[in-house]
């Protein structure tokens, strides 16, 4: 079972989201609030951290990026979605600077809500298409070119579709080590640690399809 927690003021919105869940086998929600300050209140009350936060942008104490700003210092393991209306550039930038695993609209269909939760509870990251568009549209332009080998594009491209290691193996005829390994040198050539850089470089770079 993955334990999520979801923050957000609208009432409707939360029970909506709630019965979407409660609907999959392998997803509990364990808490609601409806503001920064019940959201870490029940997050301390809980026995374990849950797996994944949904968190609003817009609240009403609290604004949901310096949540997850202080979600990622205090609580690392928690993975993050964020489920808003609200896009701007400078919201959406602010938040893959962060390393939120992944953007929502709130308009989005059940059936992508449910995608991104599974694609980031097993290890990728999840931008709806307009979102990826944007983070791609405004990054600096003058970023340095890193020579990658056609190998390392591929690899780059299938992690940011969300496939493991195993999975990936599997696709490119290849054992895990030599994934692993070109990961390795991916991240070092990139100057990065984690797969929300990646993708991040994978849109400014078109490696990744949108």
């Amino acid at each position: 079972m993955i334990d999520i927690i979801i923050v957000d003021d609208h009432d409707l919105f939360r029970m909506g989201t709630t019965m979407v869940l409660g609907s999959q086998p392998e997803y509990n929600v364990v808490a609601q609030a409806a503001s920064g300050e019940e959201f870490f209140s029940k997050l301390d009350s809980l026995d374990k951290e849950p797996e994944l936060a949904l968190l609003d942008i817009i609240l009403p104490d609290i604004s949901g990026v310096d949540i997850a700003r202080k979600l990622r210092a205090e609580h690392p393991n928690i993975q993050i979605l964020m489920l808003s209306a609200e896009s701007s550039e400078p919201t959406i930038l602010s938040l893959t600077e962060i390393g939120v695993e992944g953007f929502v609209s709130k308009n989005a269909p059940t059936d992508e809500l449910l995608t991104a939760i599974n694609t980031i509870v097993n290890g990728g990251t999840y931008f709806a298409k307009d979102i990826a568009r944007l983070i791609r549209d405004v990054c600096n332009s003058s970023e340095l070119h890193i020579d990658l080998s056609e190998r390392e594009k591929i690899i780059i491209r299938l992690c940011c579709e969300g496939l493991r290691a195993k999975d990936i193996s599997d696709q490119l005829n290849i054992s895990i080590r030599t994934v692993e390994s070109h990961k390795t040198n991916i991240f070092t050539k990139l100057g990065i640690n984690n797969n929300v850089a990646l993708v991040r470089y994978a849109i400014r770079r078109g490696i990744l399809q949108l």
